[in-house]
């Protein structure tokens, strides 16, 4: 039986302002409320990034909204929460990342059966004539893809 991939929440705006070099999977560690209330969509990873430290690796800035029939049980919406990885791949990132001036940026947040996963991009951040070019080349290919689809008709 093939794992369902149902996808929650995407960062449009990390491929905005990265360059996406690589991707990874890492698990994440939840309250039943979260989950629940990732499960309706109420999620956000806008501006959010990963951290490693002591060899553990966390996200922050990740938001997910309180369950709404939740009461004592949730937990704050801002907090910190660890990833779970591999220890061996926890810390050939964590070098990538004090080495090469990446970053470590939440792409999109997805249940692969019924657990939530997260996926990591490996990044480098763009400057603002990277944005202009990519925005550039965008148009062109929108223009490009018009005018033969008109040719076509």
């Amino acid at each position: 039986m093939a794992d369902s991939v149902k996808v929650v929440a995407k960062n449009s705006k990390a491929y905005h302002d990265y360059f996406i070099e690589d991707k990874y999977e890492a698990g994440i560690e939840l309250a039943g409320t979260e989950v629940k209330s990732i499960r309706l969509g109420h999620v956000n990873l806008k501006d959010s990034f990963c951290v490693v430290k002591d060899g553990e690796m966390s996200v922050i800035g990740m938001h997910i909204s309180p369950y709404e029939k939740g009461n004592i049980f949730n937990k704050d919406p801002m907090r910190q929460r660890r990833l779970l990885m591999h220890k061996r791949e926890i810390l050939r990132l964590f070098a990538r990342i004090r080495q090469d001036g990446y970053s470590l940026i939440p792409l999109s947040i997805y249940f692969r059966g019924p657990r939530v996963k997260l996926e990591l991009g490996l990044a480098k951040g763009k400057k603002l004539y990277d944005k202009r070019d990519s925005a550039a080349a965008r148009d062109a290919k929108r223009e490009m893809d018009r005018a033969i689809k008109s040719r076509n008709r």
